[in-house]
């Protein structure tokens, strides 16, 4: 494989939240898509249930939260990713500050029910200055939690940034349903309790279809309104806007049973940009020189 096609296929990004977002449950669902591992790890109440991959060190695993950033490889869609999965408590900001110098994107975790929270912004913050690419991944959609519109209104204010939501969630909590896909129109539905890599997928015509009332009950009509809303307020998805920083787009899922996060996997495949030119010190580095190159963000000693 020529070096240029090699990097063609980079993608290389950071996973980014508040602690408690769960952060390191959708990096252990991400890597398991990519076949890295067979069973997942997650995190519950600070607890972590089977050891997280990224969660590798003793104080990890007795207390439940990453305080380094963890790198991890896998291969998915012939596409190289690399994920690094960072710490979320301020007290260990500076290692995740640091990371995020050198991905070329990022996938920022929110909790439903909690919102933007204060490193949440922090974070952000960065992020805007270095003009990195975000998507957003609103969590735990199987609890009860914030009205997505609410929370649509708070992440876009709070993060000042434009945002575009690619799915949207079926209700909430108990009566949460699944989540429609805005780009392809159609709808996967949620199972509580099954944590299939594969969901089961709703296909209609339109959202006037009456396979929706069937299927969803009241909630098709809510969904109607919710759809109206979004096509009527939110700006049509770009890539290039997503690229330079100026638009980020937004999934609704649960991390913690496997659901939304293939749609955000393989969206994120298609619009995350390869290795992109950096500025050093003396000159601007181009990722496709024959002479290597390489930027130091971290060390660690075993």
């Amino acid at each position: 494989m020529s070096i240029h096609a090699e990097i063609a296929r980079r993608r290389t990004f950071a996973i980014i939240s508040h602690p408690d977002a769960g952060k390191t449950t959708l990096t252990e669902k991400l890597l398991l898509f990519g076949g890295s591992i067979r069973s997942a790890g997650a995190v519950k109440s600070n607890k972590i249930t089977k050891t997280a991959t990224s969660d590798f060190m003793e104080i990890e695993k007795q207390r439940g939260i990453s305080v380094a950033t963890s790198v991890m490889t896998f291969e998915y869609r012939d596409k190289l990713v690399n994920i690094l999965d960072t710490p979320g408590h301020k007290d260990f900001a500076e290692d995740t500050y640091r990371t995020l110098t050198a991905v070329d994107s990022v996938i920022l975790v929110v909790d439903s029910a909690k919102g933007v929270e204060a490193q949440t912004e922090r974070l952000m913050e960065v992020c805007r200055m270095r003009k990195t690419p975000v998507i957003v991944f609103v969590n735990k959609l199987d609890r009860e939690g914030l009205r997505p519109v609410d929370l649509m209104d708070e992440l876009e204010h709070k993060l000042s940034i434009r945002l575009r939501p690619m799915t949207w969630p079926i209700g909430m909590g108990q009566s949460f349903k699944g989540v429609y896909n805005l780009h392809e129109r159609n709808i996967y539905l949620f199972t509580p309790g099954k944590t299939v890599v594969e969901e089961e997928r709703l296909l209609v015509d339109d959202l006037s279809d009456p396979v929706l009332d069937r299927e969803l009950g009241s909630a098709a009509v809510q969904l109607r309104q919710d759809v109206e809303l979004i096509d009527g307020v939110y700006d049509s998805f770009s890539v290039a806007a997503y690229r330079e920083g100026a638009l980020a787009p937004v999934f609704f899922g649960s991390a913690l049973n496997n659901f939304g996060v293939r749609e955000l996997l393989e969206t994120f495949l298609q619009i995350a940009p390869p290795p992109t030119p950096r500025q050093s010190d003396v000159r601007l580095v181009e990722p496709d020189e024959e002479a290597f190159s390489g930027f130091v963000f971290k060390i660690h000693a075993n």
